[in-house]
């Protein structure tokens, strides 16, 4: 039974009162272009690192990873602890490049690579992932969990209105407001997800040895086999990583952070800091979800569970809590999404055709562009009822589109030879493959589990682009300058500070022994 009371009421409230007041106070500091997008390039370690951890949890992961958990068992997790080891390899060869270039978006530094045709093909790529993926699944999980609480409310009116609020806040505080909001919603989300998880956890007396004895032993495992429809191991190798290194690389509203950081090292501790808080979302969010099948069999959809077990375990004034810790997850995903969705159309598709504009100016049309994705995301975002659950729909949908991008841009980080139109011919060529496989994928004619797939069009994709490589041969070799950004990536070891290492190498260490005690 949904229960929310005025205990619940006032802490919702005052959360909202606290955001709203922290993005209105950044929008009386500068409002250049680069403030806007890129908080100034001044953030530090603790910042950006709770906030690449943030943007990420959002509403769709609190719904989605239990309700996975609960359908096929806790190998769901297999996609937060690869984050970490995903972030690991990006300090070492992203990273140095990234931060070396100067660049302002994740397109503008594939152009550098290769060419404008490059950059506005990427760009606009992770435009409609992040509108129709990202902003709108969160949009989606929010109205969900919303209208659980209050059914009176309608999923449309839900969604615009989330949308609105916070597209208001984005638009007025930028990256800045983004990044310190998220600081805040971390802390409530990690506290309220413990709680709900202590909770849960009591439900079987504390008694890890009652968890085992009551959940099927294959829905406690990591590791699964290869025709497992959670993750199997073979796509949990393959797959699982290339759709990280999209999301956790080449993503724009993720790496957004990244680049608003002050230094290399800095973008070094924050991406351990947020590797390291990756790994909480098993103990926080999937073994609850697991523990449901027992706690609450009868569901008729995988995505009530994290919801109903809110709505059936915690105690008036705690429920207010953990939904206020949803709303904070959901706020700081969808307005990284509304920030970054307006960078890259204000600085790759509208600067460049409007040189003469101030930075001012380019910061107001950034504004209007937020409040205008916001609402194209709100009117997509009812209609993913209609698929089969939240977590799958994000999923798959990376794993085909992100596989060939990954590629590319891999292959012209750790290679100086790879020219722009093999380059650009073998993305396209990689994206009708995918696309040649994405219809039968849906149709069931193809019985591989998507990770798999992903890694399957990853490989295709490079042995095209080597392919045209070496069919265009010589004519197609980069100048000097365009082959800069591979050597930046291929320096990356030697300016990593000892720290940072030290900090890389311990949670790997970590992740080796979870897998383990999990296998």
């Amino acid at each position: 039974m949904t229960h929310l009371e005025w205990p619940d009421y006032v802490t919702i409230a005052v959360y909202f009162l606290i955001t709203a007041a922290i993005g209105f106070s950044v929008s009386r500091r500068k409002t250049t272009s680069e403030d806007l997008f890129l908080a100034g390039r001044s953030l530090g370690p603790a910042a950006v690192g709770f906030s690449l951890f943030a943007s990420n949890i959002s509403s769709d992961t609190l719904v989605g990873l239990p309700g996975a958990a609960y359908q096929t068992g806790i190998s769901a997790a297999n996609y937060e602890w690869m984050a970490g080891l995903v972030l690991i390899f990006a300090v070492f060869l992203v990273l140095p490049a990234l931060m070396r270039s100067k660049a302002q978006t994740m397109p503008e530094l594939m152009g550098a690579r290769f060419d404008r045709r490059m950059r506005l093909y990427l760009s606009a790529i992770t435009l409609f992932l992040s509108i129709v993926l990202d902003t709108a699944g969160t949009l989606y999980a929010g109205s969900l969990i919303t209208t659980t609480f209050l059914p009176h409310l309608n999923m449309t009116e839900v969604c615009y209105a989330i949308a609105l609020f916070a597209a208001v806040y984005t638009a007025a505080g930028g990256l800045r407001a983004v990044v310190y909001t998220d600081f805040m919603q971390a802390i409530v989300l990690l506290f309220g997800s413990g709680c709900l998880a202590y909770i849960v956890f009591g439900k079987f007396d504390f008694s890890w040895a009652k968890v085992t004895a009551e959940i099927p032993g294959d829905k406690l495992s990591l590791i699964r086999p290869i025709d497992d429809p959670g993750v199997p191991w073979l796509g949990l190798v393959t797959g699982l990583p290339i759709v990280g290194f999209y999301y956790w690389t080449m993503n724009q509203y993720v790496i957004q952070r990244v680049f608003g950081a002050r230094d290399l090292r800095t973008a070094g501790r924050a991406s351990l800091i947020a590797a390291t808080l990756k790994l909480l979302p098993l103990f926080l969010m999937v073994l609850p979800g697991a523990m449901a099948i027992k706690l609450l069999p009868d569901l008729e959809h995988a995505d009530q569970v994290f919801p109903r077990m809110v709505a059936e375990f915690t105690p008036t004034g705690l429920t207010g809590l953990i939904v206020a810790g949803i709303i904070a997850a959901l706020m700081s995903t969808c307005s990284s999404t509304l920030n970054s969705s307006a960078t890259l159309i204000t600085l790759d598709f509208v600067q460049p055709h409007k040189p003469q504009w101030s930075s001012e100016k380019l910061a107001w049309f950034g504004r209007i562009t937020t409040i205008v994705v916001a609402l194209i995301a709100a009117t997509w975002a009812p209609m993913i009822q209609h698929f089969s659950g939240l977590w799958a729909y994000l999923q798959q949908i990376f794993a085909f589109v992100a596989s060939p991008l990954v590629a590319v841009f891999l292959y012209g980080l750790l290679s100086t030879r790879l020219g722009s139109r093999a380059a650009f011919r073998g993305l396209v060529s990689g994206h009708v493959f995918s696309a040649l496989l994405f219809i039968p994928f849906l149709k069931d004619w193809v019985p591989i589990h998507f990770t798999i797939v992903g890694g399957v069009i990853f490989a295709a994709t490079v042995l095209l682009t080597a392919m045209w490589a070496w069919i265009l041969g010589d004519a197609d070799r980069p100048a000097p300058g365009d082959a800069h950004i591979a050597v930046f990536a291929r320096q990356g070891l030697e300016r990593i500070t000892m720290d940072v290492k030290i900090g890389a190498f311990t949670i790997i260490a970590v992740i080796a022994v979870i897998l383990y005690l999990f296998r």
